[in-house]
């Protein structure tokens, strides 16, 4: 070994001696070990649990569908069906919006219902000041942890005459900033490593995705570098202990508690979102405008009956071989369907160019970075949200469209009778929801590489500042 990897090692060697004699710091370390451990712990079992709830619920309400008794089948278009959002494997570490956006959705026809029943309207509002999860613990108290243990490694070295009496000797200023360096370096694995070694564990027991689960340990390693190779250009360049502790604390409150609250309200005033009735109302409007399907003179109806009349070359809705009314309903499903589409094709423009603003502002804080990498790997983002409303209501079309189907070939289309119903056989032939889960790295790969770049970003300027202020300190010294 060269004489200044063993002054580069003394260095990192006499920091964590340091911090070890440093009660405080040992115990503040320790609790946040513990806080990680148990969020995981606690995090696994109520990813499970939920998983399990919801999987129940499912079967439950596909039991009772199946269980219907010979009906009309427009009466079991509006009977409808429940479907609920499968958790992914990793939502155990990062939850996400999931607790937010809910995750049951009422499928039936003449209407798309968006996703219901969040954890956020089940639970307490301590639910609503955030979850005790890894990824919580990781972003907002790690970096504070990491700050109160790094800002006084250069400036009261500075304050004590010790940092002169250092370079007096013959250590360089490059060599006292690269130990710095080195020993916060171990100290932010020793921090994430409990967490990290949970995600590492999950996925080599083939629980969670090994790729994801290896970019999100990458992630968080690189966003608690920054932290502290942040304390230690501050305490680099400020004269005392006191002076870099406020202006870390300043930057944790602003980056990590003030930033990600006020930027969505930012996008959301900039991109206004209509409310739920404000929605409600225009697609009502919209409706009356293309015509109501149970109401068969309905003016676009009427131009319908012409060309169905045509097609089947009758003069009459009674001559038809199939069901009149069904046709109709196919036909009104079809069209209010379109409809719905667009406005949620809209709403969710508008929700990704809310997002794409708030992800703009990862330059000024790399939690909103690290916050959108994480999710995005968790599969607990807006964007898998969206996924999954949109197999949801693909699976809502095709079960309306496949009971108008046999109202249209079941039910005679004369003399049906007052009640005319069929056989409930035909209701366990509709196939049940399955949420098809998507490839992340697929579904999210440039938001997950431009997140990484960010952070990547954050962290080369930051050791290019101490290198710079490892050369001021050395003139300064002089």
């Amino acid at each position: 070994m060269n004489s200044r990897r063993m002054k580069i090692s003394r260095v990192a060697a006499e920091e964590w001696r340091a911090l070890v004699r440093n009660r405080v710091a040992m115990i503040a370390s320790l609790t946040l070990a513990a806080l990680l451990v148990t969020s995981a712990l606690l995090g696994v079992e109520q990813r499970n649990a939920t998983e399990a709830t919801r999987a129940r619920y499912q079967a439950t309400a596909d039991e009772a569908f199946d269980a219907q008794p010979d009906r009309h089948p427009h009466r079991m278009v509006h009977y409808g069906q429940f479907v609920f959002r499968p958790l992914s494997a990793l939502a155990f570490f990062d939850p996400g919006v999931d607790g937010f956006t809910g995750n049951t959705v009422f499928l039936e026809g003449h209407r798309q219902n968006s996703a219901n029943f969040s954890e956020a309207r089940q639970s307490s509002l301590l639910l609503r000041f955030g979850q005790l999860t890894p990824a919580f613990v990781l972003q907002t108290l790690a970096p504070l942890l990491i700050v109160f243990l790094a800002f006084g490694a250069v400036a009261r070295e500075r304050e004590q005459g010790i940092l002169r009496l250092l370079l007096a000797q013959g250590l360089r200023p490059f060599e006292l900033a690269a130990g710095k360096l080195w020993a916060y370096a171990g100290v932010v694995a020793a921090i994430a490593a409990p967490a990290l070694l949970v995600l590492a564990a999950a996925a080599l027991a083939g629980w969670a995705p090994p790729v994801p689960s290896l970019l999100m340990v990458s992630g968080y390693l690189v966003y608690l570098s920054i932290w502290a190779v942040a304390a230690l250009l501050v305490s680099l360049l400020v004269r005392r202990s006191r002076d870099a502790l406020i202006v870390l604390v300043a930057a944790w409150m602003g980056g990590v508690i003030l930033a990600p609250r006020i930027l969505p309200e930012l996008a959301v005033a900039r991109i206004p979102t209509p409310t739920r009735i404000e929605t409600d109302v225009a697609i009502h409007h919209e409706l009356k405008q293309i015509g109501d399907s149970h109401n068969p003179e309905d003016p676009y109806f009427s131009e319908f009956k012409a060309k169905t009349l045509a097609r089947y070359g009758v003069e009459k809705v009674e001559e038809l071989p199939v069901q009149w009314a069904g046709l109709v309903g196919m036909e009104g499903e079809r069209l209010t369907s379109g409809l719905f589409d667009r406005y949620a094709r809209e709403a969710f423009a508008r929700e990704a160019e809310q997002n794409r603003l708030v992800r703009r502002f990862g330059v000024l804080s790399p939690l909103i970075a690290v916050r959108q990498l994480s999710m995005s790997l968790a599969a607990t983002d807006t964007e898998s949200h969206q996924d999954f409303l949109e197999q949801v209501e693909r699976h809502r079309y095709a079960f309306v469209q496949a009971l108008n189907l046999m109202q249209v070939t079941k039910i005679p289309n004369r003399n049906a009778g007052a009640d005319p119903r069929i056989s409930a056989d035909h209701w366990k032939t509709l196939p049940s929801f399955t949420y098809q889960r998507p490839d992340v790295l697929l579904l999210a790969g440039d938001r997950i590489r431009d997140n990484l770049l960010v952070l990547v970003c954050w962290l080369a300027a930051l050791l290019v500042g101490c290198g710079l202020a490892a050369r001021r300190l050395g003139e300064a010294t002089r």
